[in-house]
């Protein structure tokens, strides 16, 4: 009888786990901006994540790419910025079909750093987006993608 009661007692909590697990998850994905990360172009993933806020150029804000990825399949890119209360970065490479490469919440004190690897179609700039007390931060590079690193 103890048996029965310890593995019924434990399919009870395996369940309950299961069930707080799924709907964890379901809010951490009710949250994704998918409109942003579906826009094809680059005026459009800035409007729908951030709408009519103020874009300015900023030295503030430090991308570090390769001048060359020999591979467009995974391009390594930092980004590092000394601006005060950052909300969000975002990565938008505008010579990509699908803008949008990543797009990162920060909270309340955090430091204005992100490290990630995109994928780039081809050459082109990487622009690095930081919002900041309702207005947008921007600073970009140039990389040129070449096939196997020789030069096509």
């Amino acid at each position: 009888m103890k048996k029965k009661r310890r593995i019924l007692l434990k399919g009870i909590l395996a369940f309950c786990a299961a069930g707080t697990t799924i709907l964890t998850s379901a809010r951490a994905f009710a949250a994704w901006p998918k409109t942003a990360f579906e826009s094809k172009d680059e005026t459009e993933v800035l409007k729908s994540l951030y709408g009519e806020l103020e874009v300015v150029s900023s030295n503030d804000i430090k991308v570090s790419v390769a001048k060359v990825a020999e591979n467009g399949s995974s391009v390594p890119i930092t980004i590092d910025s000394d601006i005060q209360d950052i909300e969000s970065i975002s990565i938008v490479v505008p010579s990509n079909p699908l803008p949008l490469a990543g797009h990162f919440e920060h909270s309340k004190d955090t430091v204005g750093y992100v490290s990630a690897r995109v994928k780039m179609a081809k050459s082109g700039d990487v622009v690095a987006v930081v919002k900041s007390k309702d207005k947008l931060y921007t600073a970009k590079k140039s990389v040129k993608v070449t096939l196997g690193g020789c030069g096509g």
